[in-house]
């Protein structure tokens, strides 16, 4: 397994891009990605970073550590997104090789804690995350908010 960070890597900016918005985008949300992928190659911020994980030469999961999920707890970053494992590998702790790669960056960059929102129950606790509230999107849904410190 191999953990392929487009910020450090440039040249996988455009597998990252087709790879999320094949996994994540609407029609509409599609630009989200691509924008904000190929900004995190030059931004002097720690943020965003994005993810791709390789096993030999086909990518099997991807996630993303930015500073809002589209949530309403604005007030707290940064946060993990969009962590995916193809169906086929799933069921191999491949996910917590994408969660603990963010949590590395986001400590490195100084921050206490991560955060990430889900419907998800039972998968995170796993790794260390424990609820902290609902959140909001701006859709009209809510979601869970799980927390852990780094």
């Amino acid at each position: 397994m191999n953990i392929v960070s487009v910020r450090k890597q440039p040249e996988y900016a455009k597998a990252a891009i087709k790879y999320f918005q094949d996994k994540w985008a609407s029609e509409e949300s599609r630009m989200i990605y691509e924008d904000c992928i190929m900004n995190c190659i030059t931004s002097e911020s720690p943020l965003p970073q994005w993810y791709l994980l390789y096993d030999k030469d086909e990518i099997i999961g991807c996630a993303g550590l930015i500073t809002n999920d589209f949530i309403s707890r604005m007030d707290l970053y940064p946060w993990i997104c969009a962590l995916y494992i193809e169906e086929k590998n799933r069921g191999n702790s491949y996910g917590k090789l994408l969660l603990e790669q963010a949590k590395q960056e986001a400590k490195k960059a100084g921050f206490k804690s991560i955060y990430l929102c889900t419907d998800h129950v039972g998968y995170y606790e796993q790794y260390g995350f424990k609820y902290l509230a609902q959140g909001y999107h701006p859709w009209g849904e809510e979601s869970r908010i799980y927390e852990t410190t780094l």
